[in-house]
Order: structure tokens, then C-alpha cells, then sequence
């Protein structure tokens, strides 16, 4: 009975171990075997709709959480178990992975014959656009997010990439004139990276729909005043006050358990030409751990999907298959609930097609993903 070990109970992680599942339903020469899927999070994040869900009554925690557990119920215990917990490192000589349970913060050892690292990363600073260490604290920090986001009048975000964007649209398209909202970029432009064409567009919209955007801008310092508000200092010293600030600036790469030898200067996993960890054996990294491609959902769901079909292969007795990353760099996101823009390579998006494509941050796709139908 071989033990295939997946950590990370989320897009990677998740879409990996139903595809293994249901693939390997269908295949008559595999050798006999069994997934753990260790999650410190109970329950999915569907965080894809987080810049929606900080709006109080637009989505509720039955839309954006879900069980994991219950989503694999309808495989054999024989087959797949779920450990709710945390890793707190590997020992790849003897392949063990140490946990320690949610449940009862006990400590357990799992023995595996291949491990595939798939646990995301987490927001810099304390948001909940990303899980916050568990599905209780996630939703603790949403839900006050929430109730900060109701009271205030006037809000400030910083950071301009999608989060950043997305989060001002909603935000704006929602309350219009009852609340201002500023976006910081640090940066020239918004939407920085991307094509030229879509960074103006994103712009453009913004300012259609009212938001403030102050450009070149690095917050130097956070200060609470006595009333309640937030005082922003910036790096030119000019200082702004608002009811609330929501930062979203960046992210990392949740890989502190893992030896420093398979890290690089970022702190993700490296990675071979088969989603292989390089320099130990018979472990892979995918998702947002990984340096082999940016952590966008696209790639995401790419990268799960190749590393189902090449442990199928492994599982058979034969060698993995090669991946290829994606050359051509694509995304899109929303202003709002009426505009958008995105690109494929340096080809701008027509608005309205992203719209269509993203209108419901794919909240319906979340029960098909996490009872594997959608696979």
C-alpha cells in the first residue's frame, strides 16, 4: 500500500487529491494506495471572493467556507483520510511528516511514500484575503472586517495589485457616496506588472467609479488615534487619517516547516522539471509554495491537475511526467460588479468579457471543487 501524503487543504492541495481519486477509479494497474490530506484550515476558502465578502450581506460564510471532510465522505476510508492540523516539519531521509492535530494539539508522525507540498501562502499583514491558520480564525477576521468596514466612512487601502484593486471596486460600487475610498499604490501606476493597457484601464475605471487614488505612495507608519481612526504617515512624510485601513501588500509563502535547504531567498519551495522538490526524492511542491510559475488560480489548477495525471503514472510504475510552465502570463479582475480588465500575454481583455468571466468570483464553482464533481 503505498501513502501519498498531501498538505494543504486548499486549491492545490484539494483539486490534487480528488483527481488522484477519481483518475485512479478508472485505471486497472495501479499499485494499491492510500491519500492523507493534512489541513490546518477544516474548511475550504473560496478566498477568491474575498474582496466581495468583506462586504457585509454580499456573501455568506456557507459561500465562501465549506468542509473539507464532508467533500471527500464519498471515498473509502481505505482510500483517503483527512487530517485536521498543522506541519511542523519533514524529515525527508526517513519520509515522515511531523503534525500537530488541531483537534488535540497532539503531535503525530505520518511515514509516506510521496509528498506533495501544497500549502499556499498567507497575507503579510493580518487580513483575511488568505486563511489566517485556521477556518475559526479566518472567519473571526473576516466577520470583524466586516463590522470595521459597516461603521467607517472613510476607507483606506493599501497595495494596488489584484487584491488591492478588486477590494477598492467592490468596496466603492457597493456604498458609492455613503463611503470615500483612497487605494495606495506605491508605485506609478496600478496593477503593477501587468501590460501598460491594463494598468490605464484599471485606472480609468477606478476614477469612474470614484475612488481615490494616490499614486507613489509607501506607507511608512500606522498609528491609532485616541478616536478610533487610522493616521498613515508616508515615506515623503505627508500623513492621511481614515476610519479604516485594510492593507494588502503582498504575501508568503506558508513553507517555515520546511528545511532551508529546499527553500530559495523567497522562501518557496524549489522546484524540478516534474513539480519534483530539487535534491530529495519522491517529493513534489505545487501552488503557491512552488517557484516554478506565479500562484495565480489558472496555474494553480494546472499545476494540480499535471501532478494528479503524473502520480497516476507513478502509482503505475512509471516515471513522472514533465511539466511545462505556462510562457504566456494571463489574468483578470473586476472594478466593481459592471467593469473589469485582464489580458492574455500583452492582449488586453474586452471589459465585458471579464465581466461575464468573473462576475461571480466563481463562488459557483467552490461545491464542485470541494466535493471533486468539478474534476
Amino acid at each position: 500500500m503505498k501513502h501519498v501524503v498531501i498538505v494543504g487543504g486548499s486549491f492545490a492541495g484539494v483539486g490534487t487529491a480528488h483527481r488522484i481519486l477519481k483518475q485512479a477509479a478508472k485505471s486497472a494497474q495501479l499499485a494499491p494506495f492510500k491519500i492523507t490530506l493534512v489541513s490546518r484550515d477544516s474548511h475550504f476558502y473560496w478566498n477568491l471572493a474575498a474582496p466581495r465578502a468583506v462586504i457585509p450581506g454580499e456573501l455568506s460564510d456557507d459561500q465562501l467556507f465549506r468542509s473539507i471532510a464532508e467533500g471527500f465522505a464519498h471515498y473509502p476510508s481505505t482510500q483517503f483520510e483527512f487530517v485536521l492540523g498543522s506541519a511542523t516539519g519533514i524529515d525527508t531521509d526517513a519520509k515522515t511528516v511531523q503534525v500537530t492535530r488541531g483537534d488535540d494539539d497532539t503531535a503525530q508522525e505520518l511515514n509516506y511514500d510521496y509528498l506533495i507540498l501544497s500549502t499556499g501562502a498567507s497575507d503579510r499583514a493580518d487580513t483575511p484575503f488568505k486563511s489566517r491558520g485556521s477556518t475559526e480564525a479566518t472567519k473571526d477576521a473576516l466577520h470583524e472586517l466586516q463590522r470595521k468596514v459597516e461603521k467607517a466612512e472613510t476607507i483606506i487601502i493599501a497595495g494596488a495589485g489584484v487584491t488591492g484593486v478588486e477590494t477598492a471596486g467592490e468596496l466603492k460600487f457597493a456604498y458609492g457616496a455613503r463611503k470615500r475610498v483612497t487605494l495606495l499604490s506605491s508605485g506609478s501606476v496600478v496593477l503593477p506588472g501587468r501590460p501598460a493597457s491594463v494598468s490605464s484601464t484599471a485606472q480609468k475605471q477606478l476614477h469612474a467609479i470614484g475612488v481615490d487614488l494616490k499614486l507613489g505612495a509607501t506607507v511608512a507608519s500606522q498609528t491609532e488615534l485616541p478616536d478610533g481612526r487610522q493616521e498613515l504617515t508616508f515615506g515623503d512624510g505627508q500623513k492621511l487619517v481614515a476610519d479604516l485601513y485594510i492593507p494588502s501588500f503582498g504575501v508568503v509563502p506558508n513553507t517555515s516547516f520546511l528545511p532551508e535547504k529546499l527553500l530559495d531567498s523567497a522562501g518557496k519551495v524549489k522546484v524540478g522539471g516534474h513539480l519534483n522538490v530539487k535534491g530529495v526524492d519522491d517529493v513534489f511542491a505545487i501552488g503557491e509554495v512552488a517557484d516554478t510559475e506565479p500562484g495565480q488560480y489558472f496555474t494553480i489548477e494546472k499545476q494540480a491537475s499535471h501532478m494528479a495525471k503524473s502520480m497516476i503514472q507513478i502509482l503505475s510504475g512509471n516515471a513522472p511526467l514533465p511539466y511545462v510552465a505556462t510562457s504566456t502570463s494571463m489574468g483578470g479582475l473586476l472594478v466593481g460588479k459592471k467593469a473589469g480588465t485582464g489580458h492574455f500575454g500583452n492582449y488586453k481583455l474586452p471589459s465585458f468579457l471579464v465581466v461575464i468571466i468573473r462576475k461571480s468570483l466563481f463562488v459557483d464553482k467552490f461545491p464542485g471543487a470541494v466535493d471533486g464533481s468539478a474534476y
